[in-house]
């Protein structure tokens, strides 16, 4: 009896059950844990804010001051941002920029020689400064807060000694007619004209600095040296980060920025007083705060920085426009800094939180 072949085909073996499909995070999520939103979002509404309160707000012209008013802190903060992420503070660089003016203004006016050669050496002098700061931290062990809460002291009162030593007052000659003047003042303090509008160079140099910045934080190996210091400086050591190097470049990052608004002071002045400075350490770490970087380090975003030294322009002049009194100033930077951060711990849960 002939057997009769099946040509049923044979039953496959059973697969593995599918793993579940991984959940995209949605755009508004996504844009939740951005550091900057918040800052984004409170920008806008100041923005809207002092154009319906303030109708002079509205013109071109005034958005060119309120960039103006936005870079003289902004540049700084760029600087104080990244060290902040790695981790750091440094409460020295509103006097170091009034050292590095007034460094190079009397080195050049006592000695009578170029400007040029005052700029270098005042350059030098600030990247001293960030050098002595970041080797003492990494060396010691001791807080950054402490160390450069020193430096302040020191600078504050070496530039009122010195100064008045060497000028007989308390501010420095002007020094508008010594060779090299025009030159620097082009490169540091120059005004152009964009669509009819003047702006100042500074605005310009404020903008290269943040995209400078934010590549480095995202684009290059530093840039991940940076977050991981601030996030763990244990664990970065663990893997190699050289993080006393990224430390101590951090903090004379911030030293070279406070020479630039240095020489943009003294350039667009001619002269500098010697107490400048004095104060705006704090504005720097409320742009930096405000703009999404936490107090803890290894979270934050230059772009945000500068959205928080935009809306400290944007509040400076505003006020001014609208006819109130400029001392509620202060109580605004009070509870924009106490809101920040509250916005921030949000937004660190929910990037910690995302799937």
């Amino acid at each position: 009896m002939s057997r009769v072949l099946s040509t049923k085909p044979p039953t496959p073996a059973a697969k593995p059950e599918d793993e579940p499909a991984r959940q995209r995070p949605s755009l508004v999520h996504a844009l939740l844990a951005r550091p900057e939103i918040g800052a984004l979002i409170a920008a806008v509404a100041i923005f809207i804010f002092f154009c319906v309160v303030a109708p002079p707000f509205r013109h071109l012209a005034t958005l060119s001051n309120v960039l103006y008013e936005s870079s003289t802190l902004g540049v700084v903060a760029v600087g104080v941002c990244l060290l902040m992420i790695g981790g750091e503070f440094d409460l020295s660089a509103g006097v170091a920029a009034t050292t590095a003016a007034l460094t190079a203004s009397m080195f050049s006016y006592q000695l009578g020689i170029n400007l040029w050669a005052g700029a270098v050496v005042a350059l030098a002098v600030a990247l001293l400064i960030g050098l002595v700061n970041g080797v003492l931290v990494v060396r010691t062990g001791i807080p950054s807060f402490l160390v450069t809460l020193s430096t302040f002291f020191i600078l504050q009162g070496l530039n009122l000694g010195l100064t008045k030593m060497l000028t007989g007052t308390v501010a420095t000659n002007d020094i508008s007619s010594m060779a090299g003047f025009s030159s620097l003042q082009t490169v540091f303090a120059a005004s152009l004209s964009i669509f009819g509008v003047t702006v100042s160079i500074l605005v310009l140099w404020w903008l290269l600095f943040v995209a400078l910045a934010t590549w480095i934080l995202l684009r290059t190996k530093v840039g991940n040296w940076i977050f991981a210091v601030g996030g763990n400086a244990a664990s970065a050591r663990a893997v190699g980060v050289p993080v006393a190097r990224v430390k101590i470049g951090l903090f004379m990052g911030v030293s070279f920025l406070a020479w630039f608004y240095g020489m943009h002071t003294l350039y667009a002045f001619n002269t500098v007083q010697s107490g400048q400075g004095i104060g705006n350490e704090f504005l720097y770490i409320i742009a930096a705060v405000v703009g999404g970087t936490l107090l803890t380090g290894g979270y934050g975003s230059a772009i945000g920085s500068a959205i928080g030294a935009f809306i400290f322009g944007m509040t400076t002049e505003g006020i001014v426009y609208a006819g109130w009194d400029p001392n509620w100033f202060k109580a605004f930077l009070g509870v924009m800094l106490l809101l920040a951060v509250l916005v921030n711990l949000y937004v660190k849960k929910l990037s910690s939180t995302r799937k």
